[in-house]
């Protein structure tokens, strides 16, 4: 890292190794799973394994409370397939109750939603979805992994138990909790705000530790009693009552209703490779339409000049158009119908590529003192404004925004996997990076540390200031445009995480035979908690 005088220079190298790798947003996590490899686990059990832990690390992005989807590459079989696990509205869920507030969303908002009287769709109980997490980890788990149930959560258990270590990264994180109504509920003020304020260590190298409620409890009741017991057992029993006792509609019968899906990804061929996205109500099929637009506006031989920044700004711009008008429930699903990203491959060549989430930070910040459990919003994924394609309504899927995707050759074998976290943002970060790599052929080193942008809403795209100038002149010269900065800690351009079987990544140039074995990963260059973990 170098200092200048207008801002800071931010780099981390991408990893090779001849093991399997795990890049997540925390380090300990990615750590833990990258054990599981070393212990002979494959590419699902250390995602699953790092996702679980995850939940105890970095609480504040994803957990058991929360959903998500993947994609699964299994490298033996040059096969892909998909598992939902996305939350659901409670069935009783009444949108009358989600009535207009008259102003419009905070400027900070994830979505251009109007606000909803008492923020009830973004805060508290109202706004807690059915969770799919534990249910999409045990189908990955039963279907394509080695380890038992009560052997992936065994990592969880222990990180729950030694509590939340109070880095300066995560008291940052509770202060922003703190003022988004981290404070409202007594089980997360009593958690993350001891005394009224975030805990602070004052020796970085010995954080003190802050327990999590009854969450180790709930996580040792799991591993016990299986991943049904959350849905059906004494673990749901738990979670309906605290719902119930606090007025919110989500019922022991959505909870007993829920199922996890495996899905045939969709399979859209570029250049030289397949993009296998999910289909659904996800962002896959907002990043297909804008692959499917791209091949007609790019030239590959110019290079990453600014022409490629327009096609990226273009393609992306018509595709949310599309989204915004069209998709959701009532409208184009495409299929069936604060984020955490992670993506692992293993020395075999299965990849995974995982995203779980509570969607806004800390969730609803309803944690329920039964169980332990921080609860997701994703109620607040639905558009409040009723007769939308997105529009709120109890017993369905909201549209969300995740957009893990798997890039193979077109017989099927693996070249890389990605995904990242950070809202509307997700899908055009995966979607450029996407194209760097398949269409310009950068190596993982060069893409992750190129600049981006961010065509993801109404029109206006946000450069960021590390373009060169004849790229923001020529943006500026087709778009609205804004210039912003990236910064640590922050997912201006979201939160990607990527995974590369093969040679591509920091290969001597002409390709050499002998690295062919090699496996690369990246982790997000602005987070000061990313990282690359080494299975081997």
């Amino acid at each position: 890292m170098t200092f200048r005088a207008e801002h800071w220079s931010l780099s981390k190298p991408a990893v090779r190794s001849r093991h399997g790798l795990v890049a997540a947003q925390e380090a300990e996590a990615a750590e833990q799973g990258a054990a599981v490899l070393k212990a002979g686990g494959n590419a699902v059990d250390a995602a699953v394994v790092t996702a679980l832990c995850l939940a105890t690390t970095e609480p504040w992005m994803s957990g058991i409370g929360g959903g998500g989807v993947m994609l699964v590459h299994l490298a033996d079989e040059r096969r892909t397939v998909g598992i939902d696990y996305s939350m659901t509205a409670p069935a009783s869920l009444d949108p009358a109750r989600y009535a207009l507030s008259g102003e419009e969303g905070p400027e900070d908002a994830l979505f251009v939603w109007p606000r909803v009287e008492g923020d009830r769709n973004m805060i508290g109980p109202e706004a807690v979805a059915v969770p799919g997490a534990v249910a999409g980890f045990a189908m990955a788990l039963e279907r394509y992994g080695t380890l038992s149930w009560a052997g992936a959560l065994a990592p969880a258990i222990e990180t729950a138990e030694r509590g939340l270590a109070a880095s300066w990264y995560a008291t940052l994180q509770i202060a922003f909790g703190m003022s988004g109504g981290l404070g409202r509920y007594p089980e997360a003020r009593e958690t993350y705000l001891p005394g009224g304020a975030p805990l602070v260590s004052q020796t970085p190298h010995a954080p003190l530790r802050r327990p999590l409620g009854r969450l180790p409890e709930t996580l040792r009741r799991l591993a016990e009693a299986g991943p049904r017991d959350f849905y059906e057992g004494e673990t749901a029993r738990r979670i309906a009552a605290d719902m119930a006792a606090s007025g919110g509609p989500l019922t022991l019968d959505d909870l007993g209703a829920y199922e996890a899906f495996e899905v045939e990804p969709l399979a859209v061929p570029h250049h030289d490779g397949v993009v296998r996205l999910m289909p659904g109500l996800n962002a896959g099929p907002t990043f297909a339409r804008a692959l499917g637009a791209l091949d007609a506006r790019l030239d590959r031989a110019a290079g990453l000049d600014a022409g490629a920044y327009i096609a990226w700004a273009e393609a992306l711009s018509e595709a949310y158009e599309y989204r915004l008008a069209h998709m959701g429930h009532d409208g184009d699903a495409s299929g069936r119908g604060c984020t955490t990203h992670l993506s692992v491959v293993d020395a075999a060549g299965n990849m995974v590529s995982l995203t779980n989430t509570l969607l806004e930070r800390f969730g609803s910040r309803f944690m329920l003192p039964g169980t332990g459990i921080l609860m997701n919003n994703g109620v607040y994924w639905f558009d409040p404004r009723p007769g939308r394609p997105n529009s709120l309504r109890g017993g369905v899927k909201p549209l969300n925004n995740m957009a893990p995707v798997v890039v193979t050759d077109a017989d099927g074998a693996g070249r890389f996997a990605l995904g990242a976290s950070g809202g509307r943002r997700i899908a055009p970060a995966v979607f450029q990076l996407t194209s760097m790599l398949l269409d310009f052929g950068l190596d993982l080193d060069d893409a992750v540390h190129r600049p981006r942008i961010d065509a993801s809403g109404e029109g206006r795209v946000t450069m960021d200031r590390e373009l060169a100038p004849e790229i923001r002149a020529a943006l500026a010269g087709r778009f609205p445009t804004e210039v912003t900065e990236s910064a640590v800690g922050q997912k201006l351009f979201a939160n990607p995480q990527i995974v590369m079987r093969g040679n591509q990544a920091a290969a001597p140039t002409p390709p050499d035979a002998r690295f062919a074995a090699f496996n690369a990963a990246a982790a997000h260059v602005q987070s000061p908690t990313a990282a690359v973990a080494i299975g081997g």
